[in-house]
């Protein structure tokens, strides 16, 4: 018999032009790997009643958006400037949460972005997962650039893809690797958090 309790991922994410929308199916297939998890995509793009109710549904929210101009698009953060009218009924409060970004620069100022997602979780009284993996490639003479975590993040799972790479070679494996890392991750802390008595409730 499986107690595992049953959960739902849920990955809002915007993409520009296909980058990051491969770097969230990496995320949604990270998740899906935790015994008991379904996960979906949701694009923001669609501020439509079927975003919110599956947001709402969800036991962990994923955010992710591309950078450009060293902070998230537009489009997401219209989102998130949306995402006001479930604050007021803290409709996300205690949800898991983590984030993911892509750009074209090895740094692009990626981190500012992750930033700015994890803020919008902690303003909604999410609890936040980081990525949680030491860094690859060149932190050490012998990484190597097919290294989980090539870009040494830690707040959450960053991606590069180069500006004339189309989407379906880019963002590179070892990216697509560390996002599924990260999906995973965020399910099973979700799992985990679940299996908790509720709050006040002594056994």
């Amino acid at each position: 018999m499986n107690d595992q309790p049953s959960i739902e991922v849920a990955v809002a994410y915007h993409s520009g032009y296909g980058h990051t929308e491969r770097h969230a199916q990496a995320i949604v297939a990270g998740a899906r790997q935790n015994p008991g998890s379904s996960a979906s995509l949701f694009n923001v793009a669609e501020l439509n009643d079927a975003l919110w109710a599956g947001l709402s549904a969800a036991d962990a929210i994923i955010f992710g958006a591309p950078t450009y101009m060293g902070s998230q698009s537009a489009v997401f953060q219209a989102f998130a400037e949306a995402s006001a009218s479930v604050w007021v009924v803290q409709g996300w409060k205690d949800k898991v949460a983590a984030g993911f970004t892509n750009s074209a620069g090895v740094n692009g100022d990626k981190l500012n972005t992750l930033t700015s997602l994890s803020l919008l979780a902690a303003q909604h009284g999410m609890h936040w997962v980081s990525l949680g993996l030491p860094p690859g490639w060149l932190y050490s003479s012998n990484g190597s650039i097919d290294d989980l975590n090539r870009l040494g993040g830690f707040l959450g799972a960053m991606a590069q893809s180069p500006s004339d790479a189309s989407s379906a070679i880019a963002p590179p494996e070892a990216d697509l690797r560390t996002a599924e890392y990260l999906g995973r991750r965020v399910a099973e802390v979700a799992t985990r958090l679940r299996s908790l008595p509720a709050a006040g409730v002594r056994e």
